[in-house]
């Protein structure tokens, strides 16, 4: 058991490129003429003779300092604004860059996305602050001040030309919202893709956040991922990260494409042969040639969105309680008194603990808790459980790693009464 288990975000790649824009002096030239901004999600100002071309907005605050960087690249005025997938890291910005004179760009689905985004905004925000609120910063520097609607809406696919200069915008559904697209420039074989990976390039995909996102269906998101490979691309722009190199882009979204798959038809002959959820979550393992990192999304995370995409949210195998609304916490205070206590739980729980099954531990520590939430032992052994779990999974995955941290800061305020 570690003394001050890491639970900040240090050491994890996605954290360090949200905040990679921080003191930014320049803007980046990642190709003739093509320009960053990074942030929490980077924008690029593609530039021509005839005005500019920005590629996502970014977050407010990345905004203002992205306008002034790309002001010392061109003075020309910016004529489109193409936004990737409506998440606040594309759009929020957006503001700060429109004017009377240029275009924004987006997906026919983006304005049902903004709805239902803005509809459970206080629930999306409460899951997102709860993890991300040391590693993003405050609300007030990510979403804007203002609504901005964009002007031209697109279905498949929109080509247009600037100053001498290629642009397609294409969509992609299987992105992280169903209006992401992406921009491609066929002379220059560059395709700047949003978050379509995700933000790690060769990450497997978090099909399904546990901040509360809608789910994204495995075979569109492999449906896109071939059409850009389609596009034989020498540079990927992503959210995050540039990729070099048409031969190694090719091969590596292969990999991803072959690895989302064998996991999706993995799973679904799991479901055909009855194979309870929780089982295939513990033994769906990806084969070596096709294993990707995991600091994003999660194999077992996937396999469970693809479960619930095909089958919905009943689980025969957890029983006729799942029908209705009474939780299992309505009994813990009976289960606890069988068993001696919270206390006497929390005793159990520890001996858990002890065998390296934390997971086990919280299990226990559930009931113990909702029968006594102020019972400190059970705290205390939820603290050691926490911290064990921590330890077995390396603390590897930004979710995990940040889900974890704010169970355990949930810890230190004062018990309920």
């Amino acid at each position: 058991m570690t003394d001050k288990p890491n639970i900040s975000h240090n050491g994890l790649r996605v954290a360090e490129l949200i905040r990679s824009g921080d003191g930014q002096q320049a803007a980046i030239e990642r190709a003739p003429g093509v320009y960053e901004n990074r942030g929490i999600g980077n924008s690029y100002l593609l530039t021509t003779s005839a005005g500019d071309v920005l590629v996502n907005a970014g977050a407010l605050q990345d905004a203002r300092r992205g306008r002034e960087l790309f002001s010392k690249v061109s003075t020309k005025p910016i004529r489109y604004i193409v936004l990737t997938q409506s998440h606040a890291n594309q759009y929020g910005g957006l503001e700060v860059y429109k004017t009377a004179d240029n275009t924004v760009i987006a997906h026919r689905n983006y304005v049902d996305d903004r709805r239902y985004a803005e509809a459970l905004s206080t629930h999306y925000r409460r899951g997102s602050r709860r993890m991300f609120k040391r590693i993003a910063g405050s609300v007030e520097d990510i979403v804007p001040t203002r609504e901005v609607t964009p002007d031209l809406f697109i279905d498949e696919s929109h080509a247009f030309t600037l100053g001498g200069r290629r642009f397609e915008v294409l969509w992609t559904p299987g992105g992280e919202t169903r209006c992401a697209v992406i921009v491609w420039l066929p002379d220059e074989a560059i395709a700047v893709v949003g978050n379509l990976f995700g933000p790690i390039f060769g990450n497997h995909p978090n099909l399904n956040t546990i901040r509360g996102d809608k789910p994204r269906s495995a075979l569109q998101f492999i449906e896109s991922l071939k059409m850009l490979r389609s596009l034989q691309p020498a540079l990927v722009l992503t959210g995050h990260e540039d990729i070099r190199g048409a031969d190694h882009i090719a091969s590596a979204i292969t990999r991803i494409i072959d690895s989302v798959q064998w996991v999706h038809d993995r799973t679904l002959e799991g479901m055909n042969a009855g194979t309870d959820l929780r089982t295939l979550m513990r033994e769906i393992e990806t084969p070596p040639e096709l294993t990707l990192t995991e600091e994003y999304g999660k194999v077992a995370w996937n396999v469970r969105a693809i479960w619930h995409e095909y089958s919905g949210w009943f689980d025969p195998d957890r029983g006729t309680t799942e029908l209705y609304g009474v939780p299992p916490s309505s009994v813990a205070f009976a289960v606890a008194e069988l068993a001696g206590g919270s206390e006497r739980l929390a005793e159990r729980a520890r001996g858990f603990v002890a065998d390296s099954r934390p997971l086990e531990a919280l299990h226990v520590l559930d009931i113990a808790l909702a029968a006594q939430p102020d019972c400190a032992l059970a705290r205390d052994v939820k603290r050691e459980a926490l911290e064990r779990l921590l330890e077995q999974t390396g603390g590897k995955n930004l979710w995990e790693r940040m889900w974890i941290g704010s169970e355990l800061r949930a810890l230190q305020a004062p018990s309920p009464e």
